[in-house]
């Protein structure tokens, strides 16, 4: 009854080739003109900006006799060294090597991890401060607090600068140093509410610098967190799973999407995913899982690697697309032209249908093109068969669900019961 013409081999377990990073549309697009990307040009900045921070610190406390300006200046000296890590950790994380084929993207993390144990150790001196109590040695006049507080907007407008370009560029060092910044506010209004105290004879910070210990602690404990589970490759988060999935669902060669799994490794995403594919052609499948990767790279940014594997799985139910002529089930002789398709759900092993659901063809008016709009149709409801009075072969809606994977039937018969007997006798 059926003259089927559709054939090939099973896919077994197909790879996509990975893609290097810096061939991604995103990344070109970021270049800066001056060879430094701008990950690496802000880091470089913010050595300098806190090289900066210390010096007029320390020349403060040499001109007032401040001890608090003083251990500021050294509080400041360990910002330094935590962008020095960071520059070294932005500088040698995207190389790679034989030793290291997936790059070195995790010193980025652990440089993160640094930082959040830096910030503990803030929040440990803030603390120690606020328990003990600090004051200047020297007397000094209001020009010091007015210099103190140009110094106070400084790391607050730079923390939430490197801050932003930390998440644009999604670098999680970058963006622990801009927190780090924006924490050393705090100490700055530390400062200044322990220097305005000994003028008018109030301890004023003590209550204050408690309070900041406390934040700075909450600061560091969630870059920790978050660093950590790169380090122990924990999953990526689930909305950024589901659109990985929803790329990989939308290919009419994909059947059933069995397994997506997915990591950071610093900036960058390592995606892997298990697939069972309807094309039973090695290249068709291959095509379709080079298909897969470029869509994810496009529905979710900074992708390093996606591996699809295509997964060999004996079919337990057929999909059957039948061109309908009316709602009465009789076959349409024209594909294109067909108002109505029945969905027909076949359980292999017992020969039986389980379902069945009438669509409408949204495209059966048009003028043009018809055909291949049809199948495209067709294609997002995942059929295995289309069944019609119309054979396809050699025919433009024929070559598409071929390409898909989806075998072409010409049927004799006249009405749909009689398509339904054929394929459970």
């Amino acid at each position: 009854m059926f003259n089927r013409s559709e054939g090939g081999r099973d896919p077994g377990a197909l790879t996509s080739r990975p893609m290097d990073r810096s061939g991604g549309a995103a990344r070109d697009s970021r270049e800066e003109r001056d060879g430094m990307d701008p990950v690496s040009r802000v880091a470089l900045l913010s050595l300098l900006v806190n090289l900066s921070l210390v010096g007029i610190k320390l020349l403060l406390s040499e001109i007032s006799g401040s001890l608090a300006l003083r251990a500021d200046a050294v509080h400041s000296a360990v910002d330094v060294f935590g962008s020095t890590a960071l520059i070294l950790g932005i500088f040698i994380s995207g190389r790679k090597s034989r030793s290291f084929p997936y790059g070195l993207y995790k010193v980025e993390n652990l440089v993160a991890v640094i930082i959040s144990l830096l910030l503990f150790f803030t929040a440990y001196e803030i603390g120690r401060e606020a328990a003990i109590g600090t004051a200047a040695s020297a007397a000094y006049g209001g020009w010091v607090l007015v210099a103190v507080a140009a110094i106070v907007p400084i790391p607050l407008i730079f923390g939430t600068y490197e801050m932003r370009v930390g998440e644009m560029y999604a670098s999680p060092s970058l963006v622990a140093d801009g927190r780090q910044f924006r924490a050393d506010v705090l100490t700055e209004l530390v400062v200044f509410a322990g220097l305005a105290g000994e003028l008018v004879g109030l301890p004023l910070d003590r209550v204050a610098a408690a309070i900041i210990a406390v934040l700075i602690l909450r600061a560091g404990w969630e870059i920790l967190v978050s660093g950590m589970r790169v380090l122990l490759d924990a999953s990526i988060d689930s909305a950024t799973l589901r659109k990985i999935e929803a790329a990989i669902e939308a290919q009419p060669e994909v059947s059933t999407v069995e397994e997506v799994l997915g990591r950071n490794s610093g900036r960058y995403l390592f995606v892997e995913a298990k697939v069972a594919f309807r094309v039973t052609d090695l290249a068709r499948a291959h095509q379709a899982s080079q298909r897969i990767e470029r869509d994810i790279r496009e529905a979710v940014p900074n992708v390093d690697r996606v591996l699809i594997h295509g997964e060999p799985r004996p079919k337990t139910h057929l999909r059957y697309a039948v061109a309908l002529a009316d709602l009465e089930g009789k076959v349409s002789r024209h594909f294109g032209e067909s108002p109505y398709f029945a969905l027909v759900d076949l359980n292999l092993k017992e020969r039986k249908v389980e379902g069945q659901t009438i669509l409408a063809n949204p495209y059966k008016d048009l003028e043009k093109g018809k055909g291949l709009k049809v199948a495209g149709f067709l294609l997002s409801h995942k059929p295995d068969v289309v069944v019609g009075g119309e054979s396809l072969e050699g025919k433009g809606p024929g070559y598409a669900l071929a390409e898909a994977g989806v075998e072409t039937v010409r049927t004799e018969s006249a009405y749909l019961q009689e398509v339904v007997a054929g394929m459970e006798g």
